[in-house]
């Protein structure tokens, strides 16, 4: 019984002394890894604004004359369309 009590006991102290911790030297020598993340920003997609409306209400005469009613919400776009048809058409604006 106490031969195997000293093996035990001899066997304890093998394994404690043979295990491997690392040393200083070995963990300086070996740089810690860091993890690289990349994030990104969702991107949001948007819808591009519809163009304003415009309403013309062309006219045609008997002498082949045309006159135009222009209507809408942005002045500088419906400005654009009155030039357009004035340069195409070459008929007087009615109001």
């Amino acid at each position: 019984m106490i031969r195997m009590l000293l093996a035990g006991l001899i066997f304890s102290v093998f394994l404690v002394c043979c295990e491997r911790k690392p040393s200083s030297s070995d963990i300086t020598s070996e740089p810690l890894q860091i993890p690289k993340v990349t994030i990104e920003k969702e991107k949001i997609e948007r819808e591009e604004a519809l163009p304003p409306e415009v309403k013309i209400k062309l006219k045609r005469d008997g002498k082949d004359n045309y006159s135009w009613e222009v209507s809408g919400s942005d002045v500088d776009q419906v400005l654009r369309i009155n030039e357009k048809l004035r340069k195409k058409l070459g008929g007087e604006q009615s109001k």
